[in-house]
């Protein structure tokens, strides 16, 4: 009976963790690799036989817990893939639009490599892949009891993160052995608009748990809908827009709830009719499936706003974006208004192309309202740096930048050891997941302190359930980023030439006008913030 981490480990993206129980395979989440996570050679293949696997189980339809599962359909894969029902719909439009996004990318590549002469990159997976994928969802319901095989069962609870988004149990026998391991999936922080409050489990032999805000607390507000208009008031009244990266599924219709209320108690004073763009296709399928009925999955007053008629996420002058023309038409309209774009990092999507128009402004805001990983232009933003490039072109970030984390779908430090607390029975281990190696490693020190047996996994780290230890430490972190380019290579030759060249002209440019060397300098100072690993 082994477990293997093979993703989110001493990182935020790309959870991916292995079972093995009587012969039998199983993955909890596949997902994609994201921001400097993103770096690692691994995100195109496995460190195991794909096809061998027979089941997969989802905790939650995000990218980064879902976004690699078609690379196991490719190499044939034909089990089951297990996950609530709401998962299984908004895991179709996800998938699709990641495809979709992986086809325009390699397209640009290829484009770019023709010219170069370089080896062609073909996509990580096509739209007919993820497709493909669909038919081997099986949809289930909280609290269902899964017979998965001989001696595999498993049960979903509610983990509040997202519409669908659950924990599970898997209680496991092999022999005359059993254990009891449950995966916490992301946890979702309290009195969330739309969604429920987590559900707990309360014993468990091992916990596989994340750890996302394990070293910090969300901003407390006494009314965040209140300070959002606050936002917006002050913004358009100086003829600003606000732009709000947003993922598209979660975070966009909560959004969407929030300015409704915001203009239901008409706190917006200075343009109290203000347009609001909803800027991602995406965005827009995930919505109609929040617009459908939402009993079993969402809060009582959203199910209640629904059997009624009303349409909790639509409101006056809700304007939603479908073509790019749509798109690239907001950025020429002088009208102060409120863009919600994804991708929520930053790092796809027309999210990049708003930010081209607005960081600049300093009549403008900027609002972030989740999780930024480490290496995304996002956590660039929040880490106060002054200039960007997007498209080719130097941005200078003079726009009002706010991080709203009390708005985010994660629990944070209290909200994850109140969810561990729930756990009435002495726990074996606690393995601690989905955290930046800092952040993770802190969160354990603090379950020790409070007597539980926690542990933070390398990559590829393997441990045996029945022995109770530690089979294979895995891949330090630091041995996972090493540059794969040593000293020596072309490349790298190439680059300390162009780097010699550089001194040189900085030597040269002795006695320029201030001016221009102030410029010199902002362009090399955003070319070193790029690359800085």
């Amino acid at each position: 009976m082994l477990l293997k981490f093979y993703g989110a480990d001493k990182e935020v993206t790309g959870s991916c963790h292995y079972l093995e129980v009587n012969g039998k395979k199983l993955l909890v989440d596949c997902g994609l690799l994201q921001g400097q996570d993103a770096k690692k050679e691994e995100q195109d293949t496995f460190p195991f036989d794909a096809a061998s696997i027979d089941y997969v189980l989802v905790t939650h339809a995000h990218i980064d817990h879902t976004g690699r599962l078609p690379l196991p359909v490719k190499n044939g894969f034909h089990g089951k893939i297990y996950a609530t029902r709401k998962t299984c719909e908004l895991m179709r439009i996800m998938l699709e639009d990641s495809a979709h996004i992986q086809e325009m990318e390699s397209e640009w590549k290829q484009r770019k490599h023709r010219r170069s002469g370089d080896e062609l990159e073909e996509p990580l997976y096509t739209i007919q892949d993820a497709q493909e994928t669909c038919q081997y969802f099986h949809p289930c319901e909280y609290g269902e009891v899964l017979v998965i095989d001989e001696g595999i069962v498993a049960r979903y609870i509610d983990a509040g993160h997202l519409l669908g988004s659950a924990s599970v149990e898997l209680s496991l026998m092999e022999g005359k052995e059993t254990r009891t391991v449950v995966f916490s999936g992301d946890i979702g922080n309290t009195d969330q608009p739309i969604i429920r409050d987590p559900q707990y489990f309360h014993k468990a032999d091992y916990v596989i748990m994340e750890s996302t805000y394990g070293d910090r607390l969300h901003e407390k507000a006494d009314d965040l809908v209140k300070d959002l208009a606050q936002i917006i008031d002050a913004t358009l009244s100086r003829g600003g827009n606000v732009v709000i990266p947003s993922f598209a599924v979660g975070r966009t219709q909560e959004l969407l709830y929030d300015i409704r209320e915001v203009k239901e108690r008409q706190l917006v004073k200075g343009v109290p009719h203000f347009p609001v763009y909803v800027d991602s296709p995406l965005a827009l399928e995930a919505t109609r499936i929040y617009d459908n009925d939402l009993t079993g999955y969402a809060d009582e007053e959203t199910v209640a706003l629904l059997k009624e008629g009303f349409r909790p996420l639509d409101f006056p002058n809700l304007h939603l974006c479908q073509s790019a023309a749509e798109s690239m038409a907001l950025n020429s309209d002088e009208t102060p208004k409120v863009i919600l774009s994804s991708s929520g990092m930053c790092e796809a999507g027309r999210i990049r192309h708003h930010l081209k128009h607005n960081l600049w402004r300093p009549e403008c805001s900027i609002v972030f309202v989740g999780y930024q990983a480490n290496g995304t232009l996002g956590r660039m933003l929040l880490n106060d740096v002054k200039n960007v490039r997007l498209f080719g072109e130097a941005i200078a970030v003079k726009a009002q930048i706010h991080n709203y984390r009390s708005m985010s779908g994660h629990a944070d430090k209290n909200g994850l050891l109140r969810w561990i607390g729930e756990f009435k029975q002495p726990v074996q281990k606690v393995f601690v997941v989905h955290g930046e190696e800092e952040t993770a490693e802190s969160f354990a020190e603090l379950l020790k302190e409070k007597g539980l047996d926690s542990y933070v996994p390398n990559y590829r780290a393997e441990y045996d359930l029945i022995a109770g230890q530690c089979t294979n430490a895995g891949v330090p972190m630091e041995a996972l980023y090493r540059p794969v380019h040593a000293k020596g290579t072309p490349d790298y030759q190439k680059l300390e030439t162009l780097g010699k060249s550089l001194q040189e002209l900085i030597n040269r440019s002795e006695g320029r006008p201030n001016k221009e060397l102030r410029k010199f300098a902002d362009q090399l100072s955003s070319l070193v913030e790029k690359w800085e690993l």
